[in-house]
């Protein structure tokens, strides 16, 4: 009997999108043909499968697309969430909700113009530093409460957020070092030192249809 098709990865490594998509994918078991993307040179199928022609797209075995990391996300732990990332009680799940909607929207914003300001037309990042940082502020206050974000173990919110603050904090390490958030570091550096961050950051060779592709498995 012929084995059965696995779902298509189109990733790129360091896109803390993709990112948080291959955490969940991790955890959760779920195998993946994993296809690394050159952002300059964009598969040709990865563009039929979704327009947006951004990282991450699975392509699921029936044909149905997934192409947004959250979405993800959530496909790949309603199947299997052994760590109970998936906040259950619908309190905590829109306070997370809400969370990763300012990263993902004025966090990333400031991220961009302070990692890119040429892109932007800016003689440098200092301002959008320092936009990103006050978010890192109330995040540092969060953790001098509490182990995580989700609260006493790890959550949602933390791999969510996590490869956006390790972009913001790589940009600068030496600065980020200086600066007054203590607990945040911690929590960043527990991150980066996880099996799960490892197991996600292998290094693949780009994909190209005529030589094949590698399998991304939990490992």
């Amino acid at each position: 009997m012929a084995e059965a098709a696995l779902p298509v990865l189109y990733s790129f490594r360091r896109c803390p999108y993709a990112m948080r998509a291959r955490l969940a994918l991790n955890v959760s078991g779920i195998a993946v043909e994993h296809r690394e993307v050159e952002l300059k040179n964009k598969p040709a199928r990865m563009l039929a499968a979704s327009a947006k022609g951004t990282v991450p797209v699975l392509v699921l075995p029936d044909g149905r697309v997934i192409d947004e990391s959250l979405d993800i996300m959530r496909w790949a732990l309603e199947k299997h969430d052994p760590l109970h990332w998936w906040p259950n009680d619908p309190l905590r799940l829109a306070a997370t909700m809400a969370l990763i909607e300012e990263n993902d929207g004025p966090f990333k914003h400031a991220l961009d113009r302070y990692k890119y300001p040429h892109r932007f037309g800016l003689a440098d990042g200092a301002a959008w530093r320092q936009a990103g940082a006050n978010f890192l502020l109330r995040l540092e206050v969060v953790l001098m409460t509490q182990t995580y974000l989700a609260g006493q173990r790890q959550g949602l919110c933390d791999v969510a957020l996590a490869p956006f603050v390790r972009q913001f904090a790589h940009t600068d390490k030496t600065w980020f070092a200086e600066q007054s958030w203590p607990h945040l570091a911690r929590w960043l550096a527990e991150f980066e030192a996880s099996a799960a961050f490892a197991a996600i950051m292998h290094k693949h060779s780009p994909w190209a249809l005529e030589c094949g592709s590698g399998v991304f498995t939990k490992r």
